[in-house]
């Protein structure tokens, strides 16, 4: 059985590395934060423990056939409860949540490390996620804000209108347009437009050069 001192260090430490990663994601104020990441990492380690030694005293018996490891193995697959409760569907193309759900999975597997006793692979998963999570965000964001999606909605009164931006708009070579909607209803057509790769200089051109068209009543989009 193991002694008192170990558990009581398992469980510290894995209350330690779930709460450096909550702390990072406590930060940006998500639905997963200090106590999320903490509790899943504390009851992963003790679902690893119980796993390891919950059955000795039972196991070696005659007829008696047990594969102790099964129990820790259901953290992996149940914790994917906890992440999709954090992913969230805003509108076409645009979910939330994804990274947070990665890092509650992440932090499982860091419990069960510690549960397990190899403390310094769980040290090294915690810093490696914390690089991940907070270091290199300032480069994704930097590197892919090239490629984002932008977005267009242009409200007008006739369909003329509509057919008349849109064949201006796809014949400008220096557009990449990667959608296209029109819809209709009483009074007004509603024109989305999705583009990519369109530096902020070209898309505030674009929307200014749009706005100050007559025949469009409202315009709204989002970069």
């Amino acid at each position: 059985m193991i002694p008192w001192t170990e558990i009581l260090l398992r469980l510290s430490l894995a209350a330690v590395f779930g709460g450096m990663i909550g702390l990072e994601r406590e930060r940006k104020d998500w639905a997963a934060g200090l106590r999320t990441h903490m509790m899943v990492c504390v009851g992963a380690a003790l679902t690893m423990m119980v796993s390891a030694y919950g059955f000795e005293d039972i196991l070696g018996r005659p007829n008696v056939v047990l594969d102790p490891s099964r129990v820790a193995a259901q953290v992996i697959s149940g914790i994917g409860f906890i992440g999709a409760g954090t992913i969230l569907f805003l509108k076409e193309g645009v979910i939330r949540g994804l990274t947070t759900a990665a890092g509650l999975w992440t932090v499982a597997a860091i419990g069960l490390a510690t549960g397990g006793g190899m403390y310094f692979a769980a040290l090294i998963a915690t810093m490696i996620a914390l690089v991940i999570l907070w270091a290199l965000q300032p480069i994704e964001k930097r590197f892919l804000s090239r490629f984002e999606h932008k977005s267009i909605r242009i409200v007008t009164f006739e369909r003329s209108k509509s057919a008349e931006l849109i064949d201006k708009l796809f014949h400008n070579s220096t557009l990449t347009i990667t959608g296209c909607n029109i819809e209709q209803t009483d009074t007004l057509f509603l024109l989305s437009i999705r583009f990519k790769n369109l530096d902020k200089t070209t898309f505030a051109s674009l929307v200014a050069d749009i706005q100050a068209d007559n025949g469009v009543k409202e315009i709204s989009w989002s970069a």
